[in-house]
């Protein structure tokens, strides 16, 4: 018999497993009454915060992120938090100033975050390392994500290049994250055993079900030796989300990889799970779209997510039939671009710019905002130089930047305290505004009428006005 080596399990369902299929609608009070037993499993981490879950509990749910943190961290006592956090865009859409990353991973770590992943939309190491600093500096654990991506310039010797990088600047572990579902089976076997020759760093393999391979490409990656493997409850799984949780863990069962985890109790938070499934497909909240296998994945190399916004772009301007001209034009976009992998933001780049070009008639007649300052450097370097024509029609003679855009940043916290002081209740308070400013700002006024709501009932009541 081989050595015995468990395979560790990261469950997504309170973040990605939910972002993917139901839009980051999952309220903290469906999460609370299952987290007793989710923490008996034995996971190696539960996902549960960043990504979009700040801003989908600041605009939609009217929730406190901060405070959903902290009431997870209460519930889940033997259970590491691990946390999607986007280099120097935190969780937002635009770089920040070093202060407001240190202080955001700070924040992160002191409400309950154990493992924060940290990735860069072009691989540009330069924008993770003010949070890897942070998170070294407050004890936490920084996993730095490779944004896993096709293309010439993303060969093997890329990835390991990029991985031992990666371990030099202090990172503690490392993920592949494959946000589009393009890693196939066999070249997950070839792109394990390679990073594993290039660092003794521990390896997470991050998928999702789009294309189809996600289980397939787990097992051979498990057998190539990756460490751990994210998942997700069966009821939120499969479609634009991970593999199932109890199918993997099935899957290994009796062998050298046997995770250990319970099945029953697995079956339990299924079962809690499934009917807050069947709700978001009655209340249209699920669409059975996401739920399918898209082979144009593989294609043309789009994520999930955004073949689902293309599709609704479209939609809007009334061109649904010019959807496949789009798809044909995106990796055209995308190479003009410098090849940057297709993840948030620079997936939406790429997407709107792809069909900008299609609608107008003329490629480049009208340039996004977005795209002039991808075009300009200011997101980072990407792999392959940008097309240069492009590049002058979009920034005329504005120099590019070829620094860090953050160096380049006044520091930012002392302005933001100022511009929101009125709203403060807790020291979190600036890092929502500073992430978001009109929708924390809308959230904080939501919050003061609540706040007044009750209070002026409680004093009712005491003056006798609403006998209890």
């Amino acid at each position: 018999m081989s050595e015995r080596k468990p395979i560790k399990i990261v469950e997504t369902v309170l973040r990605d497993g939910h972002q993917s299929l139901i839009a980051t609608r999952m309220t903290t009070e469906q999460m609370l009454p299952i987290i007793e037993k989710m923490d008996q499993v034995g996971y190696h981490a539960v996902e549960c915060w960043g990504g979009a879950t700040f801003d989908a509990s600041l605009r939609f749910l009217k929730e406190d992120p901060w405070e959903r943190l902290r009431k997870l961290r209460d519930g889940f006592k033997n259970t590491k938090l691990q946390m999607l956090f986007r280099g120097q865009n935190i969780l937002g859409y635009r770089p920040y100033a070093d202060d407001v990353v240190e202080y955001f991973v700070q924040k992160s770590i002191a409400n309950g975050i154990d493992i924060i992943r940290i990735f860069d939309c072009l691989n540009d190491l330069r924008n993770l390392e003010t949070a890897v600093k942070a998170a070294n500096h407050e004890k936490g654990h920084a996993q730095v994500a490779l944004a896993y991506t096709l293309g010439d310039a993303y060969t093997l010797d890329y990835w390991k290049d990029t991985a031992k990088r990666i371990e030099d600047m202090g990172a503690d572990s490392l993920c592949i994250k494959d946000m589009a579902g393009l890693l196939v089976p066999q070249e997950a076997t070839k792109l394990v055993e390679a990073l594993k020759e290039a660092t003794s760093l521990p390896i997470d393999l991050h998928t999702h079900y789009t294309s189809g391979v996600a289980s397939m490409t787990y097992m051979k990656a498990v057998e190539a030796g990756v460490d751990m493997i994210d998942t997700a409850i069966s009821p939120f799984a499969l479609g634009t989300s991970q593999p199932a949780t109890e199918v993997m863990v099935e899957t290994f069962k009796g062998s050298e990889y046997d995770t250990g985890l319970d099945m029953e109790l697995l079956g339990e938070i299924a079962d809690y799970f499934r009917p807050i499934r069947e709700d978001a497909i009655d209340t249209g909240l699920l669409n059975p779209r996401a739920l399918g296998v898209n082979i144009k994945t593989l294609m043309y190399q789009v994520p999930g997510g955004m073949l689902s916004n293309l599709l609704s772009q479209l939609e809007e301007q009334k061109a649904s039939d010019k959807y496949y001209e789009v798809l044909a034009e995106i990796p055209r976009v995308r190479k003009d671009f410098g090849e940057a992998p297709l993840v948030t933001p620079s997936s939406q780049i790429v997407g709107t710019q792809a069909v900008l070009n299609v609608l107008a008639g003329e490629r480049y007649k009208m340039i996004t905002k977005e795209s002039k300052d991808l075009l300009a450097g200011k997101y980072g370097q990407t792999v392959k130089p940008v097309n240069k024509e492009i590049q002058k029609k979009a920034i005329g003679d504005e120099k590019p930047i070829t620094c860090r855009l953050a160096d380049t940043l006044d520091p930012e916290l002392e302005k933001l305290e100022k511009e929101m002081a009125q709203w403060k209740e807790q020291d979190e308070d600036v890092l929502s505004y500073a992430l978001f400013p009109q929708v924390a700002t809308d959230f904080f006024k939501y919050r003061a009428a609540q706040k007044n709501k009750i209070d002026l009932s409680k004093a009712d009541v005491e003056n006798g006005a609403y006998p209890v």
